[in-house]
């Protein structure tokens, strides 16, 4: 009999590893709590916007390359489009400045690339990451008095890590560097999902693991596990056991604070701070200054704001202090702020559109040095148990590249627990780069699909 993995959760650290487990021939049953898949990347209709929005709105990198690949093997590639070449633009919110960041090539030698009044040798100072210590955090090594603190690696730092920069860790700030700027123009490219996260990557991957034979329970809570010896022996679901065979195993890819529910002795990284959305329907489609679907924010409340046709999106994190308020209160401070910038030809000043704002009070694990020390790797000391999830081990911080290869890595050491050894020159196929074809230009940026290898697709 085939052997059977149970993947308790049903984020996208669960759904990539259910994914990576079908496509070796597993049977695979997924357990979702929710009454909706996704997790902290997913899409709802909002009854008093009259659309689908985001929980959380996320800036995706091509240089993310597990979340690409686990997009184009699930068919979610379909849904995300490139802003090609790499393109930032950024609004100062204190006195109006903006300008756009073009990285690549020899872009530091060219001012009209960089931040206004920076120097070459000021963006090396963010080299001092790459080799930072296991207790160093972000200030500690990019001091508040550089020249570029203020304008671009406080505000990466924050939205990337969900943290005030003198508590979180320079060595996750570096890894992110290390894996998109210092890679070049390629590896900086913005992903966008312009009909929402849950078409790119919940969806597809949903259909491709009900196609496959696996099952899907959401709504499902599991209670508790059984364990004998070195393994685990059962599970609660829903209020119905379920034993498991001898050659069965279960990976936990809830939230930390739910793995530590179900796995005795584990030791997980607490929660951070919270991230706050808001979300604004306007009058009629938004154009940003920039001319890109998303702008970077200095000197205010938020760190990013996206424009998707006539819904505006302001994201803040490190929001402990936001989210403490009433809703009506938050709301009216981010578009106080913002409104005035959005341009006069846009009527967008006066009391704030209809809004949702959503509060995500434990939206990543905290990421400072000590908690950075408490993640687990994939492996516990039960042989058919395996954990996944942003707060896991990755090297990364908790984004949604950290999130899917969390799943791929739990879902290796299930595969590989054992009789089962995994055939690495087939099983996982290498990373697929990607080919893409113009579809949308504006400001001299272009937004093209990815799609596999060779392929493109233009929007009808």
């Amino acid at each position: 009999m085939t052997p059977t993995v149970h993947v308790i959760g049903a984020g996208l650290a669960g759904l990539a590893a259910a994914v990576r487990l079908t496509e070796a021939g597993r049977r695979v049953v997924v357990h979702e709590q929710a009454p909706q898949a996704g997790g902290r990347c997913r899409s709802f209709h909002d009854a008093t916007l009259g659309r689908s929005i985001d929980n959380g709105s996320h800036m995706v990198l091509s240089g993310n390359r597990a979340l690409l690949d686990y997009a184009r093997r699930t068919g979610g590639g379909e849904a995300l489009e490139e802003v090609r070449p790499a393109a930032f633009p950024f609004l100062d919110l204190r006195d109006g400045a903006a300008w756009t960041l073009r990285p690549g090539g020899l872009w530091l030698f060219d001012p009209a690339r960089r931040v206004p009044g920076s120097r070459p040798l000021d963006y090396l100072a963010a080299l001092r990451t790459l080799t930072a210590g296991k207790d160093h955090s972000v200030a500690d090594l990019l001091p508040p008095d550089g020249r570029l603190f203020g304008p671009l690696w406080r505000p990466l730092a924050v939205s990337a890590l969900n943290g005030p920069v003198e508590r979180i860790s320079a060595r996750l700030f570096g890894a992110v560097l290390r894996e998109t700027l210092l890679r070049g123009e390629a590896a900086c490219r913005p992903v966008l999902a312009p009909r929402g996260l849950s078409a790119a990557f919940v969806d597809p991957a949903l259909a491709r693991l009900r196609a496959a034979g696996a099952a899907v329970h959401l709504g499902s809570r599991v209670d508790g596990l059984t364990f004998s010896g070195d393994r685990v022996t059962g599970l609660s679901a829903g209020g119905s056991a379920v034993a498991l065979g001898p050659a069965d195993g279960v990976i936990v890819a809830a939230p930390a604070w739910a793995a530590e529910r179900l796995v005795p002795g584990l030791t997980a990284p607490p929660p951070g701070a919270a991230i706050v959305n808001l979300h604004v329907r306007l009058d009629g489609p938004v154009r940003l200054p920039g001319g890109l679907p998303f702008l970077g924010l200095v000197g205010g409340t938020a760190e990013w704001l996206f424009a998707r046709d006539d819904l505006l999106s302001v994201t803040v994190s490190d929001a402990d202090a936001l989210a403490a308020l009433p809703a009506e209160e938050a709301a009216a401070t981010l578009w106080a702020e913002i409104a005035p910038h959005l341009g006069q030809d846009q009527r967008l000043g006066g009391p704030i559109r209809p809004f949702r704002l959503v509060k995500e009070r434990r939206a990543t694990p905290d990421q400072s040095p000590e908690s950075v020390a408490r993640r687990p790797g994939p492996r516990t000391r039960w042989r058919n148990l395996t954990l996944a999830g942003d707060w896991t081990e990755t090297g990364l911080p908790a984004t949604l590249e950290a999130a899917i290869r969390s799943g791929n890595r739990a879902a290796e050491a299930a595969l590989s627990s054992g009789n089962n050894p995994i055939r690495r020159s087939g099983l996982f196929p290498a990373f697929t780069s990607f080919r893409h074809r113009p579809i949308w230009t504006d400001g001299g940026a272009v937004l093209a699909r990815p799609g596999p290898e060779g392929q493109s697709k233009k929007r009808g």
